[in-house]
C-alpha cells in the first residue's frame, strides 16, 4: 500500500464525537512514550502528522486521520502515565474501553509495546481484556533499533513464553522501528488486506 494522502480530521473526547463510521478504521494504542506518534508518522510518511513529544501523555483525545480518502487511522491516548490525577486516568481508560467496545467500524487494534521492557502487568492485562472482548489486535513491538539482534530475540522469546500462558495460538507479532522503517510494509499489508475484505463484504451485502 502506498499512502498518498493523510489528513487530520478531528480530536474527540468521547465516542459520540468520533467521525461517522463510514470507513474501515485501524487504531494505535499503547503505554505512554511507547513511540506511537513516531510510528504513525513513519507509516504515513509524514514527519508531523501525529504530534511527537519527549513528555509522556501528549495524546489526550482520540485523534482521527483519513488516509487515502478510504480508511481511518485512530490515535488513542496512552496509558500508564503516572503524572496525571486518578480521575483523569480513569476518564482516559473509560474513553478508550468504550471506544474499543463500541466503535462499529474498528477493524483492528495495533497494540504497541516497547521491546526494551520486560512484560509489564498493565500490558498483559490489556491484552487479556482484548481477548475476552473479542477485539481483533496485533502486537507491535517498537524501538527495535535500540537493541541488538540477540537482545531483541531474547525479549520476544520472553514475551512469547509469558503470553503462551494465556494464549493459544499466540497473537500476531510485528517488529518495528520508526528510525529505519522496519515493519512498515507488514502493518500496511494487514490494513490493505482487511480493507479488501471490508469492501467485498459491503458489495456482497447482508446474508
Amino acid at each position: 500500500m502506498l499512502i498518498k494522502e493523510a489528513e487530520f480530521i478531528k480530536s474527540s473526547e468521547k465516542l459520540s464525537g468520533c467521525p461517522k463510521p463510514i470507513y474501515p478504521e485501524y487504531a494505535f494504542f499503547g503505554r505512554s512514550n511507547v513511540g506511537k506518534s513516531s510510528l504513525i508518522n513513519m507509516l504515513t510518511g509524514r514527519k508531523s502528522l501525529a504530534k511527537t513529544s519527549s513528555t509522556p501523555g501528549k495524546t489526550r483525545l482520540i485523534n482521527h486521520f483519513l488516509i487515502n480518502r478510504s480508511w481511518y487511522l485512530a490515535d488513542l491516548p496512552g496509558f500508564g502515565y503516572a503524572k496525571i490525577s486518578k480521575t483523569t486516568r480513569e476518564k482516559w481508560e473509560k474513553l478508550i474501553k468504550n471506544y474499543l467496545l463500541k466503535r462499529q467500524n474498528l477493524i483492528n487494534l495495533f497494540f504497541l509495546i516497547d521491546i526494551r521492557h520486560k512484560p509489564l502487568e498493565n500490558d498483559l492485562a490489556y491484552l487479556i481484556w482484548l481477548g475476552e472482548n473479542h477485539i481483533p489486535f496485533t502486537i507491535v513491538f517498537t524501538k527495535i533499533d535500540k537493541l541488538s539482534k540477540g537482545e531483541v530475540s531474547k525479549s520476544i522469546t520472553l514475551y512469547s513464553n509469558t503470553l503462551s500462558e494465556s494464549w493459544d495460538p499466540l497473537p500476531q507479532i510485528i517488529k518495528t522501528s520508526s528510525t529505519n522503517k522496519l515493519g512498515k510494509d507488514e502493518i500496511l499489508q494487514i490494513i490493505e488486506d482487511n480493507n479488501k475484505l471490508y469492501r467485498e463484504q459491503l458489495l456482497s451485502g447482508p446474508e
